[in-house]
């Protein structure tokens, strides 16, 4: 959309360029008429290019707008991932610590079961 708006802004200048050049070499009138015109032409111009200028701020900042939404759904969504991982991470732990913590208390009752044995022997 930028080169769009860049192409419409060369060709409104080009235009008036084009127009002024040849108005100032065919110019019926006298040279304070044709001053007249030229600098009414350059108003509408300048008009012109502010025209277009606000018009391409105008379309820069709703798409930052745009991308800014976006870029920080993507982030909350990215967080809400991640924390839903963490959580599932966490749990698995806790299973894994619950069962090696029976693990270890069955062989502890067994080496106890032994040193009982061995002590009464």
């Amino acid at each position: 959309m930028s080169n769009e708006n860049n192409n419409n802004i060369l060709g409104v200048l080009t235009g008036i360029a084009i127009g002024a050049g040849l108005g100032i070499l065919f110019a019926p009138d006298k040279g304070s008429k044709t001053r007249t015109k030229i600098a009414e032409g350059a108003i509408a111009a300048k008009d012109t290019v502010e025209t277009e200028a606000a018009h391409l701020k105008d379309t820069v900042v709703e798409k930052a707008e745009t991308l800014k939404d976006s870029v920080a759904d993507t982030l909350h969504s990215k967080a809400s991932t991640l924390e839903e991982k963490l959580d599932v991470i966490v749990s698995d732990a806790s299973y894994k610590a619950d069962d090696l913590i029976s693990n270890l208390e069955e062989k502890l009752k067994i080496l106890k079961d032994r040193n009982k044995k061995l002590q009464t022997k």
